[in-house]
């Protein structure tokens, strides 16, 4: 046998066993709603739209990159979640930011603009669960 096959083998071994391991913990999966909004709330997950925000405004997104970097570690080191950054704090990183860059932080608009095949927006997981719905049902 080829040296590659082992390692292929051995994942087959690995995904098998993840799947009995899912299959008896599924029934039992208990799902708090409340939590996963919550947790999905956290505005510092949405440092990458503050990039995209910057890139629409006209900023190269290399530079985009390095004022969100240098928000990101501000915030950190003031224990301030991105959203609570002033304005003024804002505005001293990038003349980009307006009023509207509030608007980066609505997680189910950032969940809805992500719309390329396999992204998360609301649409494209619908259609995920029908799929599959369909597939379990043959």
């Amino acid at each position: 046998m080829q040296e590659d096959k082992e390692a292929l083998l051995d994942s087959v071994d690995t995904v098998r066993a993840a799947l009995e391991v899912f299959s008896a913990m599924l029934p039992e999966i208990k799902i708090y709603r409340d939590r996963m909004e919550a947790a999905a709330g956290d505005p510092n997950l949405l440092a990458t739209d503050l990039a995209e925000y910057l890139v629409k405004k006209g900023a190269p997104f290399r530079e985009a990159h390095e004022i969100v970097g240098k928000l990101v570690a501000h915030a950190a080191k003031t224990k301030l979640p991105l959203n609570q950054v002033s304005r003024e704090k804002l505005k001293k990183l990038s003349p980009l930011f307006d009023v509207d860059v509030a608007d980066v932080f609505d997680v189910q608009r950032s969940l809805a603009s992500r719309r390329a095949i396999g992204a998360p927006s609301p649409e494209n997981v619908v259609a995920q669960i029908e799929h599959w719905r369909a597939q379990l049902r043959q």
